[in-house]
């Protein structure tokens, strides 16, 4: 006999096992409507590849992995998506999660699949890829991808592969049933799991309150080298921590893997999975689960499709709602009341119970503490409950995490052995759940921080960069200056800008009055203009009786309204700046400035096209001087490279206008 060990706590809660197994696996048959959730494990949502609609078939991908830690969700049956939104699900806190609904066509028809019945042929990797395309994850805890469990590390040596099939809590016989009529295929799966992780010895972990599912078990191994280990029953033997120190003896250490002693676990139910996947290529699509408890009429063990309603299956085992007054998925010490029994069945779905208010009565209210010490003598992680449960009160996070919170298995040992009914499981999970939304948060804000910190960087370094160009520019300004004073030839750049101020300065002398009369004529001109063809416009309407008659009306009115402000404003101009004698009236302004304004066009048609190609060329000549000079006083100061590119840019644009008006000057006089 192998020699096991203990480990500290535990206590001995009535099993209530007897009644579901009385019978064999029931087949749940197919509802009409399938939620499957899209996360159903540890690690990112699955991400949809179906649209609605579609008709998919059975076990065929519906969703893919979305990174290492995922595992992509497959059709339980033949059917059309019917819908990819948010749905209830199972869950304490009872909050929505992206589903895809599929309404099934009772056809049940398979997607094409094979598997590989000598699969000692195949590679490690190989193996471990099947088990991930089936989507395959912990089917008896948190429901850890299998694949990713694993994928150990080359340098991390496995002493001992166990298969968990303790089920340690009360009224749970899902794994029990499954060792009773499933001995072969738990074999099997676990001679895979043998090949992929490669122990010194494989071990599989039982309570002795199961004789018929160990006789079975013992008898299915014969030969295999995999040995059949038994061991007392309590609570919470099934802790994959507790049962490797059961077997093993080994601690695994404060937030530490099993793996970081040479082990790695594996359930019942999980292994039975990788054995279809591997030899039979089915993926993950459904499980036995245990319906039982004084409200159902016939307490059995169903193989049920992943995404069944609760409702659904309840009413199998002849569901009594009056007797009922809460539902429980899962068991007693570690389930949770299901906010609905609309609810789908998922991956880790192994009980529903439905106690009646005798069976399992509500929880008297909570009284003080009274410092007995009894959750600390119970817990299997050897932990200190009444102090995590004062700083849990005072949501003191930080000593929480210093007494190894994250230790805690809630198993519901302290609870249940609590003389005060404290729900202390119920503290420990809510802190755990603000802990790890802090650290998300912290991680958000971190990230926000670099990125800011990043940018800034990004900034400064660009100002500095254009601080230097700014300061090399001066530099060569002033070189050049130097250079042209010791040649003794004037400097191109200061005589440029000396030739800007003086053409300022005589703008200012001399043409400022000249400037704004030639404003109030434009503004006269102009007006003018956009009066005649508003006029032509209301006589063209009225003529055609058109409705915009009186529209076009009021805009006449509002134009002559300012060719008589316009007008009035040159007449001021004009007699403000002296323009006209006291013996010569001025004549009408608008008119003058329109006679200018042919004169001028007379002027220009009567050149010849030589003459008017010289004058555009000495307009042009001109504009190239203005933006040379703007260009070396924008040097000289030192501005931004955007600035000084773009004036550039209109040099270089004038200058090929240039040399384009002077080419068709030059043969047009050769001509």
């Amino acid at each position: 006999m192998r020699k096991v060990f203990d480990f500290h706590g535990g206590i001995h809660p009535a099993e209530n096992k007897h009644q579901s197994v009385r019978t064999p696996i029931a087949d749940a048959g197919i509802p009409p409507e399938l939620i499957i959730p899209l996360s159903q494990h540890i690690g990112a949502p699955a991400r949809p590849v179906v649209s609605i609609g579609e008709r998919v078939l059975k076990g065929q991908m519906i969703a893919e992995a979305r990174g290492f830690v995922s595992v992509p969700v497959h059709a339980p049956t033949s059917g059309t998506v019917h819908a990819i939104e948010d749905r209830l699900i199972a869950h304490p806190s009872g909050y929505l999660a992206p589903c895809i609904v599929i309404t099934s066509d009772g056809q049940d028809e398979w997607a094409e699949h094979s598997g590989v019945s000598d699969y000692q042929k195949l590679e490690t990797a190989d193996l471990i890829g099947i088990i991930r395309d089936a989507g395959i994850a912990g089917m008896g805890g948190a429901g850890f991808p299998s694949a990713v469990k694993l994928s150990v590390k080359s340098d991390t040596q496995i002493k001992t592969l166990i298969i968990n099939g303790t089920e340690c809590e009360p009224y749970i016989t899902a794994d029990d049933i499954l060792m009773r009529e499933q001995a072969y295929e738990i074999i099997e799966g676990t001679k895979i799991l043998r090949q992929i992780i490669a122990p010194k010895e494989t071990l599989i972990g039982v309570e002795d309150n199961k004789p018929e599912g160990i006789a079975a078990l013992r008898a299915a191994a014969q030969g295999t080298g995999i040995e059949i280990v038994t061991f007392p029953t309590k609570y919470p033997s099934g802790g994959e921590k507790q049962l490797v120190e059961i077997l093993t003896g080994k601690q695994v250490p404060s937030g530490g893997l099993p793996s970081q002693v040479g082990v790695v676990c594996q359930n019942i139910g999980s292994t039975v999975a990788i054995f279809n996947a591997v030899v039979h290529g089915q993926p993950l699509i459904s499980r036995i689960t245990t319906v039982t408890g004084e409200s159902v009429h016939e307490p059995q063990n169903f193989e049920v499709l992943i995404g069944t309603p609760v409702q659904y299956l309840i009413e199998k085992a002849g569901y009594q709602s009056e007797k009922n007054k809460r539902l429980i998925m899962g068991g007693p010490m570690m389930g949770f009341t299901i906010p609905d029994t609309d609810v789908p069945v998922v991956k880790t779905t192994n009980c529903l119970l439905a106690p009646s208010e005798t069976e399992l009565s509500t929880p008297p209210p909570a009284q003080a503490c009274i410092r007995c010490g009894m959750c600390a003598e119970v817990c299997p992680a050897s932990l200190l409950p009444q102090q995590m449960f004062w700083f849990a009160q005072g949501k003191e996070f930080e000593k929480l995490e210093e007494h190894n919170l994250f230790d805690c298995i809630e198993c519901g040992a302290c609870s249940f052995a609590c003389p005060s009914h404290i729900p202390l499981v119920q503290y420990y999970r809510a802190s755990k759940a603000e802990i790890l939304q802090m650290r998300r948060d912290h991680e958000i804000a971190e990230q926000s921080r670099i990125r800011f910190e990043a940018r800034q960087q990004r900034l400064e370094h660009a100002e500095e960069e254009k601080e230097a160009k700014r300061a090399a520019r001066k530099v060569a300004a002033k070189q050049r200056a130097q250079a042209a004073e010791e040649s003794g030839e004037e400097d191109p750049i200061q005589a440029a800008i000396e030739r800007a101020k003086a053409k300022k300065i005589a703008q200012q002398a001399g043409a400022g009055e000249e400037s704004e009369l030639e404003k109030l004529e434009k503004a006269v001109v102009s007006t003018s203009k956009r009066l005649a063809t508003a006029t032509t416009k209301l006589e063209q309407a009225k003529a055609e009786g058109s409705d915009l008659v009186g529209a076009l009306q009021t805009g006449v009115d509002r134009t002559r309204e300012k060719l008589t402000a316009a007008e009035q404003a040159l007449k001021d101009g004009e007699q403000r700046l002296g323009t006209h004698s006291a013996e010569q009236p001025p004549v009408d302004a608008a008119q003058a400035a329109i006679a200018r304004a042919m004169q001028a066009r007379t002027s220009e048609a009567s050149l010849s096209p030589q003459e008017k190609a010289r004058l555009d060329l000495e307009k042009l000549q001109h504009r190239l001087q203005k933006s040379q000079a703007v260009l070396i006083q924008s040097r000289e100061n030192a501005e931004e490279d955007k600035v000084i590119d773009a004036l550039e840019s209109t040099v270089a644009r004038l200058t090929e206008k240039i040399n384009a008006v002077q080419q068709q000057l030059n043969a047009a006089e050769d001509a």
